[in-house]
């Protein structure tokens, strides 16, 4: 169970470390935070016990590179639509041999101990958002990628490019079909699959 923080408030960070969420997900995307307020939020969580995760805006390997370092444990980025921007996406997310991640975590070392670069290419989560039909013709190429953990369903924007009214809990039946053959895939590659929930009853639902 995955929380969101859309707010730059350090404090609603820290409330929100204190509730039950298995992880809670700073949005550095469509949220109204950016860099600057995403550390000292990342700080106030380590209050609790919840996984840190950052979405970022897009797949830029700088700024994953420096959530990672300020202690981000799994990065979610958006509108991977190709097995060629999911490798690039996880390349930046792991250390050599794995990736092409530069070695500098400056507050992820502090926040994870001395041992982070031994052992981040096992820790971080690599999440490709999958909200495009162009993902979906690609499906199986993208959850191919060495080292992607998981996957995220934008039912939004992938409502938008199939044509059909961009709802949070999308009931459409075609819209819903896609959902559905995303998270089969995922499930037959041994990935995880989330996806945004709007209601409880929804959430449920999913």
């Amino acid at each position: 169970l995955n929380g969101w923080l859309g707010i730059p408030s350090t404090f609603s960070a820290e409330i929100m470390s204190k509730q039950d969420f298995d992880s809670i997900t700073i949005d550095l995307q469509h949220g109204l935070t950016d860099y600057s307020i995403a550390v000292p939020m990342m700080q106030a969580m380590s209050a609790g016990d919840a996984t840190m995760l950052c979405r970022v805006p897009w797949l830029e390997a700088g700024i994953i590179m420096k959530l990672l370092d300020a202690g981000a444990m799994g990065i979610i980025c958006p509108m991977i639509n190709s097995a060629d921007e999911a490798e690039k996406f996880v390349g930046a997310c792991k250390y050599t041999p794995l990736g092409y991640r530069s070695s500098g975590p400056v507050r992820a070392a502090i926040y994870a101990g001395a041992d982070y670069i031994a052992n981040a290419n096992d820790e971080i989560l690599a999440i490709a958002m999958i909200e495009t039909m162009e993902a979906i013709e690609n499906l199986d190429a993208i959850l191919s990628t060495p080292g992607l953990d998981g996957v995220y369903i934008g039912p939004t924007d992938l409502a938008l490019t199939m044509g059909k009214p961009p709802v949070l809990d999308p009931t459409d039946a075609d819209v819903v079909a896609n959902i559905e053959k995303i998270i089969d895939a995922a499930n037959a590659k041994g990935l995880g699959a989330g996806i945004h929930c709007g209601s409880p009853e929804y959430a449920a639902k999913m």
